[in-house]
């Protein structure tokens, strides 16, 4: 007997998708932002309503307003009329759409934003949470206070420290590799000033964004190990497995990629190389995608964590046995709450991920719309 005949839900006439939408937003950052590598004004939002038996599931991924002509003009021919209860089978039906635009980057960003939506759908229709359907490992998850760019000041730099210490944040990480590592002492001393304002005992972390060289890297690992960092994330590009091989079995801290792996091969080529693997459920292929690629890592015996997106990845990161700590973004910690009604409520140095409500819990916000743009 097949699966459709003996679940019922499957014998439902009104589970297939009927529409699908998207909708573009635009959030100016307070002042421009920058990493090592690169300096921003906004961030965009797209977000994707799937729509079954009168019922609506909703996703989103952070990427360009051309992700959503994707989900237009490639996705939607492959999600309409599907069941919204074959999440997996409509993933794989994407990603084949995706196969001449590319299977990374914007394809698989819009390809993500679908996924999500359509998981929420799914766990609407039948009544659930989504944390139900996908199962718990734990009711509350880590994060750690995400921030600190190389534009900001050191007052500002105190005032983010200090908003993730009263959230109870028990790690902390800051940018480094100012312009392309051009300015190793600047690095330093914000390092220093990290350790300084952190409250006592906070594990320490910094991201390079890829903007050093490997002996660049080595040298400035070396000092980051005496001030007892723990976390040095892309001290060189994440696609240069060699160059984090080299870094990695020269330094005590832990070296961490994987924020822009977004296929299979991508994942496997980090796991012998990172102490960490870092997964967006953004970019990576939604919900489905970030759970294959944690299974993938808990296979190699290593942790993953959350990259950014933190409403997004609660109810996912909660699922898995292997995880590390989600980022508390401070650029997705002050959009989302404009963006989404019903986000995650962040204390005690964790993300607790909405239980009583069927899907992720999370809508579209009515005052989101000041910001959209298409």
């Amino acid at each position: 007997m097949s699966a459709r005949a003996r679940h019922p839900a499957y014998a439902r006439d009104d589970s297939a998708i009927t529409h699908v939408s998207t909708a573009v937003y635009r959030f100016p950052t307070p002042e421009p932002e920058a990493d090592g590598t690169f300096e921003w004004h906004a961030t965009t939002a797209v977000a994707v309503t799937l729509e079954a038996a009168g019922l609506a599931g909703l996703g989103w991924t952070y990427s360009s307003r051309a992700a959503a002509a994707v989900v237009e003009d490639e996705l939607q021919p492959q999600v309409l009329g599907r069941s919204a209860l074959d999440v997996t089978d409509g993933w794989s039906a994407m990603r084949r759409a995706v196969r001449n635009v590319g299977t990374s980057g914007l394809a698989m960003q819009a390809v993500s934003a679908v996924d999500v939506a359509w998981w929420d759908l799914k766990a609407r229709l039948l009544g659930v949470p989504l944390g139900d359907l996908l199962g718990r490992c734990r009711d509350d998850v880590p994060v750690y206070g995400s921030g600190g760019f190389t534009t900001v000041d050191d007052a500002e730099l105190a005032e983010q420290v200090a908003g993730w210490a009263e959230a109870g944040c028990t790690a902390m990480k800051i940018k480094i590799g100012e312009s392309r590592g051009d300015e190793p002492g600047r690095d330093l001393r914000r390092i220093r000033q990290l350790r300084r304002l952190a409250p006592e005992g906070t594990q320490l972390m910094v991201d390079a964004n890829g903007g050093y060289t490997v002996g660049e890297a080595i040298r400035m690992g070396d000092r980051l190990d005496d001030v007892g960092v723990v976390w040095f994330e892309e001290p060189v590009p994440s696609d240069d497995t060699a160059g984090l091989t080299a870094v990695r079995e020269a330094l005590a801290c832990d070296v961490a990629a994987g924020e822009y792996a977004a296929t299979a091969n991508d994942v496997s080529s980090l796991l012998p190389v990172v102490d960490c693997l870092q997964l967006d459920a953004t970019r990576c292929g939604g919900y489905t995608g970030w759970l294959r690629a944690a299974a993938l890592a808990e296979g190699a015996h290593l942790q993953v964590s959350a990259h950014c997106a933190p409403s997004a990845h609660a109810v996912v990161a909660a699922a898995v046995p292997n995880m590390r700590h989600v980022e508390w973004f401070v650029d997705h910690a002050r959009l989302e709450p404009q963006l989404l009604d019903g986000i995650p409520e962040v204390s005690g140095g964790a993300l607790h991920p909405v239980s009583e409500r069927p899907g992720h819990g999370m809508t579209l916000s009515e005052g989101a719309e000041q910001w959209r743009v298409a």
